[in-house]
């Protein structure tokens, strides 16, 4: 225990005098430091120019405060835009002062960051320990300085040992707690052994001082990975023997001729050319169907392209005709006023199209829904010189030089209708028999339906059709009426048109003797046809014997009224719009007769010195109708104004080089649109004696034009009638101008 204490005394002297030997050197040290300090502090003194301005102390202590800011002076700060959305100028935001030079998007978390915490979270693994502060080596200096009794050996030999300490500290942070104890204490045994009691407290001050921390979860990212490897199960070879059998084997022998070999070569030749033939066909095929890509492109643009020129031509034609558009509108004949009882038509535009100047004008109608689009049918009435086209033209009095659809037939177009819901479907009649339906929306080149077969298809010319109400069912339909004396109802299927027989046109005691004996029926050919304005099942159906049946699409065995009208064919029948029990019809007699429902005799009958072609009622009025002859004059009627004659007969086209087919009434605006026989149609205003309003009586200013309209035909009809002995005739509106 003495020689202990020794030692210890020992060490302490020694730390003694080694601190009092390093302040003598320090103090000796500090003196020439001074020295050299005083040097430099002469060579860096200032000098002091001759103009410096001398300041007193308290201007030397004034505070000059400068304030920089990263306002730019080249950018506009007055610079505005127009907001739409305000519907006035705003001022423009100004651009920010921060310049970004570079910028890149890292991968990188911190540690402490909420997103790191939920990825550690979300990954089990667990990674390495931070690397430790090195505080080893600080605390056994401060322990060094509290045991100054042990010697100088040992005190550096305890410094080397911290030392080693330290640096086997960073080298095995990764190995386990007890490893760490037990290579301490082995370099504490290699020391002196005569102080275990030191050692074990220097060992275990180490063992507080280096505090291996907590283990952290592994951070996967780019920068902290570690290497995994893992043993895969490789799969034994072996190896598969099979045994076949010898393909079978046969000895042939020829001998090569001339010939065999002409033969041969020819063979190879000609597989050749069959090949080549496949890929011709192929490439064939590919510019056939690059070709058909091109046009379809092509077709596309040339409609947008076709649109904008019709738009372009309409107002073309607008500027070109501004006088004509004018007088369509607003002209207003003052010579009415001094004439009573006669009016006249003003000749506005003529519409013709190239391909159909030597055609006829077969028929005519209005659109239900766009008043200014008529369509006009050119075919032929002369029998012996019958085309092999026809056309369905649609104009417009916007564009009156050039239609806006055209469609072509192989045979002559006899008649149209257009459908009131759907404007855009068109059905047509043709000279041969055959109908068809259009779509004017898509395309005008291919018919949507068309009949086809013996059997589907009428044997003559088709005289007029007729769209129906729809069925039950909805599906669309109509009807037609033909020479061979059947009338037919036409149903638009899926795929197909399904034709029924809707009655037979027979004569009224029209039997003969046959060749062999028997009694034959004989029919008679239909003309023109109208469907009653209120019953969608009756129709009127003029034929070429001159006779109207009044017929119904329930029942077809016989006739609900026969009326016998003319001498020869009837050509158009057309009921009232006000009284659906008036109707008009005209023929080849020359005779214009008005006829009412269930009455075997007409009420009037005008003879027009010519062949009639077509008679309209007029859709303003009940008691004014228009006709058309062959003589090339429009005959227009007032009943109301001169029941004996017509109070305006005008003459439209020459009468010797050209003749009148056909008539149609404007819906909405006073004009009327006429055809003739060398493809041209043309349009005329109505003077104001020809369109005259009624006027309600002075206690009755609240009727309106309808019921003025209806009041008015039925004083008419009662002057015609044959009144019962006794009645009295009641007051009615009379007529004026509008």
């Amino acid at each position: 225990m003495a020689q202990k204490a020794g030692k210890g005394d020992g060490k302490q002297v020694k730390g003694k005098m080694r601190t009092s030997k390093n302040k003598v050197e320090g103090g000796g040290g500090g003196g020439g430091d001074a020295d050299d300090f005083d040097a430099w502090m002469k060579s860096r003194q200032l000098l002091k120019p001759d103009d410096q301005l001398d300041l007193t102390e308290a201007e030397l202590g004034e505070e000059i405060t400068k304030v920089l800011t990263p306002t730019n002076t080249n950018v506009i700060r007055n610079l505005v835009v127009y907001s739409f959305k305000e519907g006035e100028f705003v001022p423009a935001p100004q651009p920010g002062n921060t310049v970004t030079l570079i910028a890149f998007a890292g991968n990188s978390l911190h540690v402490d960051s909420e997103e790191a915490r939920r990825q550690i979270e979300e990954s089990d693994e667990i990674g390495y320990p931070l690397p430790m502060p090195n505080y080893t080596v600080v605390e056994q200096r401060d322990t060094e300085a509290g045991d100054g009794e042990e010697g100088e050996g040992e005190e550096d030999e305890d410094e080397r040992k911290s030392d080693k300490d330290a640096a086997g500290e960073e080298e095995e942070v990764e190995e386990e707690d007890d490893e760490e104890v037990k290579g301490t204490e082995g370099d504490e045994g290699e020391g002196e052994g005569g102080a275990p009691h030191a050692d074990d407290e220097d060992a275990a001050g180490a063992q507080r001082a280096v505090a291996v921390p907590s283990k952290k979860r592994k951070l996967i990212n780019q920068f902290n990975y570690c290497e995994r490897a893992a043993l895969t199960f490789s799969n034994p070879k072996r190896n598969v023997d099979t045994q076949t059998i010898p393909p079978p084997r046969s000895q042939f022998g020829a001998n090569v001729l001339q010939w065999v070999i002409y033969d041969s070569y020819l063979e190879n030749f000609a597989e050749q050319q069959k090949e080549g033939g496949k890929k011709d066909e192929r490439k064939r095929g590919m510019r056939t169907k690059k070709h058909r890509d091109k046009s379809a492109i092509a077709e596309q643009l040339n409609k947008k392209y076709l649109k904008c020129w019709q738009i372009l031509e309409r107002m073309i034609n607008q500027n070109i005709y501004d006088d004509i558009g004018h007088d369509y509108r607003y002209w207003e004949d003052p010579a009415d006023e001094f004439r009573e009882g006669e009016g006249n038509l003003l000749p506005l535009w003529k519409f013709q199209y190239d391909k159909t100047k030597k055609m006829n004008v077969t028929d005519i109608l209005f659109n239900s829904s766009y008043y200014d689009l008529f369509a006009v049918c050119f075919g032929s009435h002369d029998f012996m010189k019958q085309t092999n086209e026809g056309y369905l033209c649609l104009f417009t009095v916007k564009n009156p030089s050039f239609p806006d659809y055209i469609i072509q037939t192989d045979s002559g177009v006899m008649c149209c209708d257009i459908h009131v819901t759907y404007p855009f479907l068109a059905v047509i009649g043709l000279y041969d028999g055959n109908v068809a339906v259009y779509n004017l929306r898509e395309d005008c080149k291919e018919p949507l339906y068309v009949s086809k077969g013996v059997n589907c298809k009428h044997g003559e010319c088709v005289w007029q059709i007729k769209w129906g109400p729809d069925m039950t069912d909805g599906e669309v339909n109509f009807f037609s009426v033909s020479s061979d004396g059947r009338v037919f109802n036409w149903i638009l299927m899926q795929n197909k048109l399904w034709v029924t027989t809707i009655i037979t046109l027979y004569r009224d005691n029209g039997h003969v003797d046959g060749p062999d004996g028997t009694r034959v029926s004989l029919k008679s050919g239909g003309s023109c046809m109208v469907f009653h304005p209120v019953d969608p099942k009756v129709f009127l159906v003029g034929t070429e014997c001159g006779y109207i049946y009044k017929c119904s699409t329930a029942f077809s065995s016989k006739y609900l009224m026969t009326y016998n009208a003319h001498n020869m064919s009837v050509y158009r029948i057309d009921f009232n719009r006000f009284n659906s029990n008036i109707f008009v019809s005209c023929g080849g007699d020359w005779r214009v007769k008005v006829w009412e429902d269930m009455r075997p005799d007409p009420l009037f009958i005008f003879d027009l010195g010519a062949a009639v072609g077509d008679v309209k009622w007029a859709p303003y009025s009940s008691t004014v109708f228009a006709a058309v002859t062959t003589e090339g004059k429009v005959h227009v009627f007032d009943l109301n104004v001169n029941k004996y004659k017509a109070i305006c007969v005008q003459a439209v086209v020459p009468k010797r080089k050209n003749k009148l087919t056909r008539l149609a009434f404007n819906e909405k605006l006073a004009f009327i649109v006429v055809g003739d026989e060398k493809g041209v149609t043309t349009s005329l205003k109505l003077s104001p004696n020809l369109r005259m309003m009624v006027k309600p009586p002075k206690k009755q200013l609240y009727l309106d034009q309808l019921t003025l309209q209806i009041s008015k035909l039925e004083k008419l009809l009662s002057l015609v009638r044959e009144l019962p002995e006794g009645s009295i005739q009641q007051e009615a509106a009379t007529t004026v101008r509008s």
